[in-house]
């Protein structure tokens, strides 16, 4: 069963503890394999749950191995068919650009829904399914304007190479944005000419519902698209240890990707893993300090805090420290924390009551590791729900706990430094190695910093924003290879080099002598 795509406006709700209710709202989820609707072959169900009042809304189907065989065998059979793979560029192109079309045209719809499921401000669903839209158009242009290298030695050979899509990919999603973070490795998988097979996360199932009718609108054939919902002890597992899947991608926390990668190694998977972060957001005292108020704020709390790039880690010059941490922790209780429905709210509610608890639980830790100048509990006007008011650690060692783990929620360290070298070590002192941020007004110390901290991704005087051609992806315990723009395609492509003779090859001619 899947939701109908048609836009509805969302009401704004006067009541922060009201619960909205999409109108259409599915009471069961189930697998779509092979370009079918259903359960699982045990029966099995799982609850699922909205985060406003942790009550169940729907019940899904609970993938175990013989659900996931079944859709990577679909998946394997519209692979050798070649009726996706072999398709010309440009005809997958249109296919991708209709599915962007589709995606545009119910971003209301999804962000509605994806607000319901996971807690996320209704504004900011709606970027993300914009966004979801134009991955798919990125990689339509893409794959239309890739080219691939020749390599000519004159009058003897001419070497080229052969791109080919890899087979079937194993896509495991996160909770967090679930919608666009879908689209993230559904572009370019599809894209590339692979066959696919999404499970996306046990906590919010509901968005990963709307690809079914959107790819079937679109053209997509049977069986290149297959989604199995469940656990990722049960359907995960199995999918990243089928024979049949060629590669994982992978976006989650980083001891489930320590796992994924060692069932992966046994048949030698292509592995693509964006793990967890702890990101710096290093404030030098020539900053413009506005900005970088506005930037750490927002980089820290938008989406729930919930994202892996989120700059939790705050070192800030001792000069201007006290000045920062007054001004940081006055914004942060002026934040909006209410009903994520309602268009005023800039933190809604935590996406599921077991990640809540967790998140409440590294609250306490900091209390007795820092100053808590902000936040630390429920706001007294949201009794139900998963609602954390902004919490704001100040004078927090790097020996906290808060400093090191990833708490995944709208919790954020501040920790002064003296000096560059003291920033730089400070930014480092973490497993993780993901993002970082830099705020400065000169510009050499700026690139200087940036290219010492150990991070996959560096922005100077700006918060997370990001071209898709540029490579995404950690270091450390953060992942494992990089996304975006052609990497992608690299990654659920095979490159084969094809070397043509064009003249006489001299050839030692073994054996050919005569030995009496």
């Amino acid at each position: 069963m899947t939701t109908p795509t048609t836009p509805t406006t969302p009401t704004t709700p006067t009541d922060p503890t009201e619960r909205h209710v999409p109108q259409g709202l599915p009471t069961h989820l189930q697998h779509f394999i092979d370009g079918e609707l259903r359960d699982s072959v045990d029966g099995a169900t799982f609850g699922v749950l909205d985060p406003v009042s942790n009550e169940d809304y729907a019940t899904a189907a609970a993938g175990q191995a013989a659900d996931v065989d079944a859709a990577v065998q679909a998946a394997q059979r519209a692979f050798d068919s070649g009726v996706w793979a072999e398709k010309p560029a440009r005809a997958r192109a249109r296919v991708l650009n209709r599915i962007a079309d589709l995606v545009e045209a119910s971003d209301t719809r999804l962000a509605e829904l994806e607000t319901f499921d996971t807690g996320l401000p209704i504004t900011q669903a709606l970027g993300q399914a914009q966004r979801a839209a134009e991955n798919f158009r990125f990689f339509a242009d893409l794959i239309v304007a890739q080219t691939d290298d020749a390599y000519k030695v004159p009058g003897k050979q001419i070497n080229y190479v052969n791109r080919k899509p890899v087979g079937v990919a194993g896509l495991i999603t996160p909770w967090n944005t679930p919608f666009m973070l879908e689209s993230w490795k559904l572009a370019p998988s599809i894209a590339s000419g692979c066959s696919v097979v999404l499970k996306p996360a046990e906590f919010t199932p509901l968005s990963a519902s709307l690809w079914v009718d959107i790819f079937t609108e679109a053209g997509l054939p049977k069986g290149v698209f297959n989604l199995v919902n469940g656990i990722g002890e049960e359907a995960g597992d199995a999918l990243v240890k089928h024979l049949r899947t060629r590669l994982i991608s992978f976006t989650g926390e980083t001891t489930t990707g320590q796992l994924i990668f060692r069932n992966s190694a046994t048949h030698l998977k292509g592995m693509s893993m964006e793990l967890g972060g702890k990101s710096p957001a290093v404030v030098f005292a020539d900053a413009d300090l506005e900005a970088a108020l506005d930037s750490t704020l927002f980089g820290v709390f938008s989406l729930n805090g919930e994202r892996c790039t989120a700059g939790s880690r705050i070192l800030v010059q001792r000069s201007i420290y006290d000045e920062f941490v007054e001004r940081y922790a006055a914004r942060a209780k002026n934040i909006v924390v209410g009903n994520p429905h309602d268009p005023r709210t800039e933190v809604g509610a935590l996406v599921h009551p077991e990640h809540y608890e967790r998140v409440l639980g590294y609250v306490e830790v900091g209390k007795t590791e820092g100053r808590l100048v902000a936040g630390g509990g429920r706001p007294e006007n949201l009794p139900v729900g998963n609602y954390l008011a902004p919490t704001v650690f100040a004078d927090v060692p790097s020996t906290a706990r808060i400093f090191q783990e990833e708490i995944f929620g709208p919790v954020v360290a501040i920790t002064p430094f003296e000096d560059e070298a003291d920033a730089v070590r400070l930014a480092n002192d973490v497993k993780y190695g993901l993002a970082g941020y830099v705020w400065t007004s000169d510009l050499t110390r700026g690139h200087r910093v940036a290219q010492s901290i150990e991070a996959g991704m560096v922005w100077l005087n700006s918060h997370n924003v990001r071209d898709l051609r540029s490579p995404f992806g950690g270091v450390k315990a953060s992942g494992l290879g990089h996304e975006g723009g052609y990497r992608s395609l690299d990654f659920y492509s095979e490159q084969q080099a094809v070397h043509v003779t064009l003249g006489d090859v001299h050839t030692a001619r073994f054996g050919a002598h005569d030995t009496h």
